[in-house]
């Protein structure tokens, strides 16, 4: 039942998103849209070399959605793209095929795992983790191409 996914610790996470306000000046900024059903995660990350410094965002999506956002929030300052990419593949992996969900500091995420059987909720909760890693890379391309054009 959708009512075992939309539990008391996921929307506690829900309710109490950190970091909602938006950078004035980021190194990149991020919009995902789920087409299944039209929530919509925008990130702006400000990095340091590889290291994520700053972090705000914008969500519009379901309890999953920003549930996720909320635990990406609470974490993603300090961490590094490679870390931040190896969560994005393990919570990729958790929900499609049934992995562990990621370690270390993204222990809250385990709160997730009974979307696995959701399928059509997998974008709402993989939207901030796309969104991030997308910035993340838009960031490093600008510089190390500073006469590239920046979507910011």
């Amino acid at each position: 039942m959708l009512t075992d996914i939309y539990n008391k610790k996921i929307l506690s996470f829900a309710g109490n998103i950190p970091r909602l306000e938006r950078l004035a000046q980021p190194d990149a900024t991020v919009t995902e849209v789920s087409r299944t059903c039209g929530s919509q995660v925008t990130v702006d990350i400000k990095l340091d070399g590889d290291v994520v410094t700053d972090f705000g965002h914008d969500v519009k999506a379901c309890a999953l959605g920003q549930a996720a956002s909320s635990i990406m929030a609470r974490h993603v300052v300090g961490a590094t793209s490679v870390e931040l990419h190896r969560v994005r593949d393990q919570m990729r992996a958790m929900l499609k095929d049934g992995g562990p969900p990621p370690d270390g500091n993204w222990t809250d995420l385990e709160v997730l795992a009974p979307v696995i059987d959701y399928p059509p909720r997998h974008t709402s909760v993989m939207l901030t983790f796309e969104a991030v890693c997308k910035a993340i890379e838009q960031a490093q391309n600008a510089d190390a191409n500073p006469l590239s054009v920046s979507n910011v």
